[in-house]
Order: structure tokens, then sequence, then C-alpha cells
């Protein structure tokens, strides 16, 4: 066994991809190889140096010892971000291709025998696979790419050397997976988008191939603050009786509810009613 080596670690997966037919899930292959060669070559990434592990929706890759860490988060991800949108815009949504992307650091055996054993890997793959990476992706339908990021990735790369990154529009996140007993704090960004207003993801975790929405309702706008609603009785009180349903009160007025008549309310002139 070969000791383990300190590495930067990249989870990449496609939102949707089991929704796909065969053809479309083929096709989607090819242009996710493309898409993420050319975004790296554009910045001066070698993909070919990177080592992967494949999976049909997506990869874990474990870049060199010299890859530089500012290049991939600052540079690489805004670059995939761009053409993935430019991909996107001129195709139909079962063909379009999003990605959520998690980026962290740490060992990992390079000769498993199946697979790159090593806590940072598994940890890299929760993150990838979290619920609201899954929901921030579903909440802005034109981006390309969702990127989170551990908190030591956050705060020695993102907030140090940040390339084309803004530190401050990434939102803190809880990655939870309470079957595998996991959970990490992390940092969420969908790339060129404002999460500002983007609401704490609630509700059970999606599952692969579900429409996921994480937009809020929106109310519409009357210009007016909402008043409180008393928790009161509904109805009409008149005395010991009170009516339900359709009612109106006032001087001469009939009020028509669930009592089996019509109720004559009249004012005297001391303004009572009776």
């Amino acid at each position: 066994m070969r000791h383990p080596e300190r590495r930067l670690l990249i989870s990449v997966d496609m939102e949707r991809y089991s929704r796909r037919s065969n053809l479309q899930q083929y096709e989607a292959q090819q242009n996710f190889h493309t898409l993420l060669h050319a975004a790296a070559t554009d910045v001066g990434l070698d993909r070919v140096t990177w080592t992967t592990q494949q999976a049909g929706d997506g990869e874990l890759a474990i870049l060199p010892r010299d890859a530089p860490e500012s290049r991939v988060i600052g540079r690489f991800v805004p670059e995939l971000n761009r053409r993935l949108r430019a991909f996107n815009s001129s195709r139909t949504p079962a063909a379009q291709i999003r990605l959520r992307v998690a980026v962290h650091q740490g060992l990992v055996h390079l000769d498993g025998a199946n697979g790159f054993p090593g806590h940072a890997v598994v940890h890299v793959c929760r993150l990838c696979d979290a619920r609201p990476v899954r929901q921030a992706l579903a909440a802005f339908p034109d981006a390309g790419v969702a990127l989170v990021v551990s908190t030591e990735m956050y705060r020695d790369v993102v907030c140090e050397y940040p390339e084309e990154m803004r530190p401050e529009r990434f939102r803190r996140i809880e990655v939870e997976h309470p079957e595998k007993e996991f959970r990490e704090p992390a940092w969420l960004y969908v790339v060129d988008e404002d999460m500002s207003s983007w609401p704490s993801p609630q509700g059970p975790a999606p599952t692969e191939g579900d429409p996921v929405d994480a937009r809020p309702a929106r109310q519409p706008d009357t210009g007016r603050q909402a008043r409180p609603v008393p928790a009161v009785e509904p109805g009409i009180r008149t005395g010991d009786i009170r009516v339900r349903g359709q009612n109106a009160i006032g001087a001469g007025a009939m009020a028509i509810g669930e009592i089996g008549r019509d109720l004559n309310l009249r004012a005297d002139r001391d303004g009572g009613d009776r």
C-alpha cells in the first residue's frame, strides 16, 4: 500500500440524468466530457493529468499535486458555468446539462483496489449529493453550475484568492445525510446568481428524476402590509344567535346562514341591536 497523498478533489454530477432516454444519456455523457475539457483547457488546466473515477452521470476527479486551487475554483468553475449556459440556451430542457460541483481537499489513496479510499473522497461526494445543493440548482433554472465547497476551501481559497468568484455571494449550509451519520457545514453558490433571497431548504430530500423547486411561493404585491387575522370564531353574533356562511350586518340588513331562517337586524334609535 502506498502512502496517501493530499490532493484537490472535485465531484461532479449531472442534474436529472436518470430521466433521460438511452440516447439522451449517451449524448449527455459525450457533451459532459466535451464541456469539462473545453473549460479546463481555456483556463490552462490539463484534464489529461486528472485521475478520474467515472460514473454515468458524473465523475470524481483527483487533481495533480501542483494543481492551483484558486484557478480551479475561481476560474475553471466560472468558465464551465458560462459554457453550460451557452450550451443550454439552444437546447430543450431534456437535452440541457446542469451540474452540481463539489470541491474539497484531503488525503487519498491512489492505489485502491476498487476506487480511491479516504475520508476526503467520502466528504466531497457527500457535499455533491447534498439536498441543499440539489434544491439550489433547481431554484435557478438558467444556471449551469451549483458549486459547493468545504469550509476549508471557502476559508483558504474562496476568501483569500477568489479570482472571478465573489465570497459574499456564498451561502453557508448544513450538509446532512442522517442515514450515513454525516453532518458538516459547507458553502454554496449557484454561479452568477443572486442567492440573497434563496430560502433555507425544507422538506424531504428530492429523489433523482423528480422535479424540484426551492423557490418561495410568490404572494401578490398589494402595496400594503398584511394585517394579522384575529383568532375568533367565524360568523356574526347577535345576542345568543351566531350566523355562519353568507352574511351582512347593519341597520335593516339581512343575515343568511346556518340557523335555518332569515334574521332581520334592526338598529333602534339608541344604537342597540335587537
